[in-house]
């Protein structure tokens, strides 16, 4: 008999305690560093008033862009039917919860004033934005909550298709609100293109996948639970397509831009003298994010767990650095106020603006990470979301004899 069992982890062990000990302190400095930066104010970080979103906001972005995409692997198998991925829907559903729940804490504590985020949500101005984002990340935050229970209480397992339709669905308009919010902004040159909607969903993707991939992986490793070829193929070729993909949404954006005459100075600088932008650019995410993950999955040894970290790492490194270029970079670039004009004044006219992160806003943008590992660690010994064996001959038997969305238990002749 093959059956598929979830068990909380032991989480007995020196390291489990002190990854867990770990992750409580940075998330705790970053509560400490937030009240620092309230009480001084924010001239003791690197930020200044040309460079209004620092480090801090690179890693919230990209948190909550991993968020959406860390749910990926439970809606491929809610509502597309694909049952081979169902066993892991449930660190998916706690992992999208843990990574979105951290970069909201990034950019919370980064108000000064956290509880001003209720304002936003009490007194919701529609023309904004950023207001309708904090409606939608408060509805994935439920959603992604009711789809685990139903996922893992057996009674309700026949409303969990439903659920997974609804979170599909809420999630790619909640990364298509964050890719909105750049592309509604037409005073920067980097910005303002109906390309970052869609090219948000699918960075989210690669960028959701990898840190599953880094999670299931370094997880089972440590428990010792065997972890199949059948589940590391399927999801290597998924990481394929979605790195590709990202690299094509890449060259078109940078190809549209270079098609206009408005953008094509600020291409000239990403792609050519924008110094550390550039370098980032190239040699951040096009080499270590896109060139090297493809070769490593498309090679002999694609499918092996040591292949599939260095390229999920790779590609959250490369990640990284699109975002820093996205937020940082384009703020550093010269603001044009009056396109096609010439504008004389000394205030940072043609000016590239500089930014050195601080230790205030690294440590706060580096708590978050910490929070998403606070989560996961107490959830997965609290609650039963990992499986106690993805070896091929169990994971074959779950797919082919699961007639309902998810069962706790299911047992093959």
């Amino acid at each position: 008999m093959a059956t598929m069992q979830y068990r909380e982890i032991p989480g007995r062990s020196i390291a489990y305690w002190t990854a867990l000990f770990a992750c409580a302190l940075l998330s705790v400095a970053g509560v400490a560093v937030g009240l620092y930066m309230r009480a001084e104010g924010h001239h003791v970080t690197g930020m200044n008033n040309q460079i209004v979103w620092g480090i801090e906001h690179v890693f919230a972005v990209f948190l909550i862009i991993a968020a959406s995409g860390a749910l990926n692997v439970a809606s491929i198998a809610s509502v597309f039917g694909q049952t081979v991925y169902k066993p892991l829907s449930r660190l998916s559903g706690l992992l999208a919860i843990a990574l979105l729940v951290g970069g909201l804490w990034d950019l919370v504590l980064d108000l000064g004033r956290p509880g001003h985020v209720l304002d936003a949500i009490i007194y919701g101005n529609f023309l904004s934005i950023f207001a309708w984002n904090m409606y939608l990340y408060a509805g994935f935050l439920v959603i992604t909550g009711f789809y685990l229970w139903f996922m893992m209480e057996r009674r309700l397992n026949h409303y969990s298709h439903a659920m997974g339709v609804t979170a599909f669905l809420w999630r790619l308009t909640l990364t298509t609100g964050t890719g909105s919010i750049f592309g509604f902004l037409v005073s920067r040159s980097a910005y303002d293109t109906a390309l970052l909607a869609p090219m948000f969903i699918i960075m989210s993707f690669a960028f959701g996948l990898a840190t599953f991939l880094l999670i299931l992986i370094g997880g089972f490793r440590a428990l010792g639970r065997p972890l199949g070829d059948l589940i590391r193929g399927r999801l290597k070729r998924l990481l394929t397509v979605f790195v590709a993909a990202v690299l094509y949404f890449v060259v078109v954006y940078n190809l549209t831009n270079l098609y206009m005459p408005g953008q094509r100075a600020f291409e000239g600088f990403l792609l050519l003298h924008g110094g550390v932008f550039t370098t980032l650019f190239w040699v951040g995410q096009i080499l270590i994010g896109g060139v090297l993950p493809l070769v490593l999955l498309l090679g002999k040894k694609g499918g092996t767990s040591r292949t599939l970290v260095i390229a999920s790492a790779a590609v959250l490194i490369g990640g990284l650095a699109q975002v820093y270029i996205f937020i940082i970079g384009a703020q550093a670039y010269p603001q044009q106020l009056f396109p096609g004009m010439i504008v004389h004044s000394s205030f940072y006219d043609g000016v590239v603006n500089s930014y050195t992160p601080g230790w205030p806003e690294t440590t706060l943008a580096i708590s978050g990470v910490g929070l998403v590992g606070l989560i996961v660690l107490l959830g997965v010994r609290i609650f039963p979301f990992l499986p106690e064996s993805l070896a091929d001959q169990v994971t074959q038997a779950h797919a082919q004899n699961a007639t309902a969305p998810h069962t706790n238990a299911i047992t093959s002749p």
